[in-house]
């Protein structure tokens, strides 16, 4: 990794909460004496090679993002997430080598996953942390009529940060936005641009807080 690539980072927080069933988006809530976008902020904040950061989120909750070492900048979140993420890569420094984007819910990243993940992509063009997926896993009809057992030995659970080249991120975005297609996270991009991209291997650790059952576990992994 060259110290002088530029690497934007877009941090996710623009997300309503409505399936963890609070008032408040999970993502600022209150755990263990701060707010869980806090834990990815600070780490991000303390990375070298991170050069800049780039927060989606409600105006309503600028302020908890006061106190870091890099300059923050704003944007809009959008009905949907590719939308908040579109929003967030027209803030990126037009330098960037490299785009990530984070899931504020996902308070448990480590340093070391991340640095793994800027490695990949820079070689590869795109690249995400994920964990094998150990369960049997079945595909069904609509209604629920398993048609055949899938082979679990190639799929992967991807979570983030996922990061791309830039050229990747805008062709992808804009294609999605023109076609109205349906994609819930980023390396879907380099798929719709029959570009490859690379898992890189992760802890299950690195999970996002969505249900309230989430809640209980990043309790048991904070012990």
């Amino acid at each position: 990794m060259n110290q002088k690539n530029f690497i934007s980072l877009i941090l996710v927080a623009g997300g309503t909460g409505t399936r963890f069933g609070t008032p408040l988006p999970k993502q600022f809530l209150p755990f263990q004496g701060k707010p869980i976008v806090r834990y990815s902020l600070e780490l991000f904040d303390a990375m070298e090679e991170i050069s800049e950061i780039i927060a989606v989120a409600d105006p309503a909750y600028h302020a908890l993002f006061a106190g870091t070492q890099k300059k923050i900048s704003f944007a809009e979140p959008g009905r949907e997430r590719w939308n908040s993420v579109y929003s967030g890569l027209k803030k990126c420094s037009p330098h960037s080598d490299l785009i990530m984007t984070h899931d504020s819910a996902r308070p448990f990243i480590d340093r070391a996953t991340v640095l793994a993940v800027i490695e990949a992509a820079l070689r590869v063009g795109a690249a995400a942390p994920g964990t094998p997926i150990i369960n049997t896993v079945k595909q069904c009809t609509p209604s629920r009529i398993v048609e055949k057992t899938v082979d679990r030995s190639c799929l992967w659970e991807v979570q983030t940060p996922q990061a791309l080249k830039p050229e990747l991120f805008h062709q992808g975005l804009a294609l999605v936005e023109q076609k109205s297609l349906p994609i819930t996270d980023d390396l879907s991009l380099t798929e719709l641009l029959g570009h490859p991209s690379e898992i890189v291997p992760s802890s299950p650790r690195n999970f996002k807080i969505t249900m309230p059952f989430d809640w209980k576990l990043a309790e048991l992994c904070s012990r």
